[in-house]
């Protein structure tokens, strides 16, 4: 009875054990994706065709408040797992409704950099092989979080419609780790893109 009553309460169902296990499965392939799409935009990034570069391109300043906001987003995600242990339903809304509004201004900044890179730069996915390569890894990724936004939201309403139980617990901790899952692509992104694209 001691471990049972130290169980945290997502994985306190035979069903919620089952189905956050085969979220780590998904969570594998989604590895295997981005791995995919990271080996492509390396191989393919000093394929300019004579449009812009990566240093033409990438500001320090608008990436590093990307990350700021990414980062900072991870860390109120997961002071709501410690408010779900709790049992704690308001301050795990809170905390989440915080996280949202953090992914949105990275999603909104996310849209101006590319719509400043087409409009202003001329620089679409079209432009050369390299473009094609940021494009589709950057915009994959926020195509990610934006889809986690909208599953966030649909959990906070549960949330506050049937508080912390078995199942609404299982789900706000599964999208917690989707979440923490995208922060680590995104510092992979980070590096791999724009850090070494300031410097190759």
């Amino acid at each position: 009875m001691e471990t049972t009553n130290h169980t945290p309460i997502e994985y306190s169902t035979e069903e919620g054990s089952n189905k956050i296990l085969g979220f780590w499965v998904f969570l594998g392939a989604e590895i295997v994706l981005f791995s995919a799409l990271f080996s492509v935009y390396l191989v393919l990034h000093s394929h300019t065709a004579g449009g812009p570069t990566s240093k033409d391109l990438f500001e320090v300043r608008e990436f590093m408040i990307e990350t700021f906001l990414l980062l900072i987003s991870s860390f109120t995600c997961g002071l709501g797992t410690i408010e779900l242990r709790r049992h704690n339903v308001k301050g795990l809304v809170a905390w989440l409704v915080i996280t949202l509004l953090l992914g949105l201004g990275f999603v909104g900044m996310e849209l101006n950099e590319f719509i400043t890179y087409v409009t202003v730069e001329h620089a679409t996915i079209q432009t050369s092989a390299f473009l094609s390569g940021f494009f589709v890894l950057v915009g994959t990724h926020g195509a990610h979080v934006s889809l986690g936004i909208v599953w966030m939201i649909c959990v906070v309403i549960q949330l506050l419609r049937r508080g912390v139980t078995p199942v609404t617990a299982r789900k706000a901790f599964i999208i917690g780790l989707y979440w923490h899952f995208l922060d680590v692509v995104w510092i992979f992104i980070f590096t791999a893109v724009y850090l070494t694209g300031l410097v190759l």
